[in-house]
């Protein structure tokens, strides 16, 4: 965990794990305890947080621009590149993608290269009551969403099959030390 920084700017948030937004003001001291996929896990008095990469400068680091869709790829789809989006999406409590955690059930893409696409995908949690649902599809949406020929994005959220530790990734299992 770094030394705590103080907020420079009023910021939204998320708080974690219920999912509920909140104002972190100017001045409040926090602590990054996670800085993954461009997004940052803060603790903040008591709680944990998470702040989206376009606020960084918030907490005193770089806003990442977003790439022009014609330049990612020389502007052609590619469903790997869908792919490497969601490596960048995570759960603000867990230090591993959501691919590798094994939450990515379904992805499918209708359309076509001369009108678009739009990209469906099934995705679950790892426990139902989790509150960060609806934050985690979000930021799907989003990063997947600036890749080229993507013209829309439907993040569903399914519970069947349940999601238990079989699902994740070697290198997931590795990480997080569930040998």
């Amino acid at each position: 965990m770094e030394a705590p920084i103080k907020i420079l700017r009023d910021c939204d948030s998320t708080l974690i794990p219920s999912g509920d937004q909140i104002k972190l003001i100017k001045g409040t001291l926090v602590r990054v305890t996670q800085a993954l996929g461009g997004d940052y896990t803060l603790y903040v008095n008591g709680n944990l947080v998470k702040i989206s990469g376009r606020d960084a400068d918030a907490i005193g680091k770089e806003v990442q621009e977003d790439l022009e869709k014609n330049i990612i790829n020389n502007g052609e789809y590619s469903e790997e590149l869908v792919w490497e989006q969601l490596k960048t999406c995570y759960d603000p409590e867990i230090p591993v993608n959501i691919v590798d955690l094994g939450l990515i059930y379904d992805l499918s893409k209708e359309g076509s290269d001369q009108k678009g696409y739009t990209i469906n995908i099934k995705m679950t949690l790892t426990a139902p009551g989790c509150g960060m649902g609806p934050s985690i599809a979000q930021d799907v949406e989003n990063k997947v969403m600036v890749l080229p020929k993507v013209n829309n994005v439907l993040v569903e959220i399914v519970w069947d099959p349940v999601w238990d530790r079989s699902m994740m990734t070697e290198d997931a299992k590795l990480k997080l030390g569930m040998f």
